[in-house]
């Protein structure tokens, strides 16, 4: 059963999202997002300065990142965060609640990508974005006031994804990173397992939906299987850093997520699981309606918290 405090969200956001024109095209759409974002966006948490931006450059083009920092001028960790939207819509802005707080609640830094969006930009140009931002914030760790030895990556749905890719980029570089964190993750793009079937009317997103999505962010079908963009397609991934991995019960991405924390598992990964047992996609744009949605996040947080203590100091 889905957690009944998770219908009066619902029922706010498919009546903010029935707004949106017919036929409306990506920019359209994105701009949307955004007011809906806006409109429902939590106050700040104290203590969280999120006014820096940055351009970092990169093989796809600049990249814009929004820096969300406890105010604190000791050094901090960091976390990369990826935000979801199927790769064509959302920023740094529409994921802010979830930035803000993690930065609050664990007096660290997180900075937001707003990398390439599909169809205009397809595969590779965000995942290339994202590896070129890991590796600037390695590279200006002294000037961002973190600690190079403290960067973990993260995201959730596409960004998930983006998170998991970037991390086997990065794996055995000279650009370490301590944690990855998968929120609701796209690991791939099979729509035959279980989770696509039994919760392929949603809620918020839809099995039928999958394919146009998938072929919108890699209109070249080899790239479907390219371990860039599918991270479960990965020859071995062993070696990776400590991953906590999120998925929803309700969610037709479900199984994706776990049958990717089965691979890390089985390549020595250390993995923890959180099922989302009652809990939808997207579960934490809930968190002003859902108990739980907050407490999740709060777990995530916590998870960071004990992967920072646990790097070389």
């Amino acid at each position: 059963m889905i957690n009944p405090q998770l219908h009066d969200f619902l029922e706010v956001w498919n009546e903010k999202w029935a707004t949106l024109p017919p036929g409306s095209g990506p920019a359209v759409r994105r701009a949307h997002f955004e007011d809906i974002a806006r409109e429902m966006r939590l106050p700040d948490p104290a203590g969280v300065d999120a006014n820096a931006e940055h351009l970092v450059a990169s093989p796809a083009g600049p990249v814009r990142v929004r820096i969300f920092r406890y105010a604190s001028d000791e050094v901090q960790p960091a976390l990369i965060y990826m935000h979801g939207g199927a790769w064509m819509q959302g920023s740094p802005e529409t994921h802010w609640d979830i930035t803000a707080r993690i930065a609050a609640w664990n007096r660290q830094t997180v900075i937001s990508v707003d990398y390439a969006k599909a169809p205009e930009r397809p595969f590779p140009q965000a995942f290339q974005q994202c590896v070129a931002v890991a590796q600037w914030a390695h590279a200006s760790a002294a000037d961002l006031r973190i600690d190079p030895r403290r960067i973990a990556i993260g995201g959730d749905s596409a960004g998930g994804n983006l998170a998991a890719a970037v991390a086997l980029e990065l794996r055995g570089t000279d650009v370490p990173l301590c944690g990855q964190l998968l929120i609701y993750p796209a690991c791939d793009f099979r729509q035959d397992r279980p989770s696509m079937i039994e919760n392929a009317e949603g809620p918020l997103i839809f099995t039928r939906d999958m394919p146009r999505v998938n072929a919108t962010y890699c209109p070249n079908p080899e790239d479907l299987t390219n371990p860039r963009a599918a991270p479960l397609h990965a020859a071995s991934h062993a070696g990776l850093p400590p991953a906590f991995v999120a998925v929803a019960e309700h969610d037709p991405l479900r199984d994706s997520g776990l049958v990717y924390a089965d691979a890390l598992e089985a390549s020595g990964v250390t993995v923890t699981r959180d099922m989302g047992m009652g809990l939808i996609h997207g579960y934490l744009r809930a968190m002003e309606f859902c108990d739980d949605s907050r407490a999740k996040l709060k777990a995530m947080a916590g998870w960071l918290a004990s992967i920072f203590e646990r790097s070389p100091a």
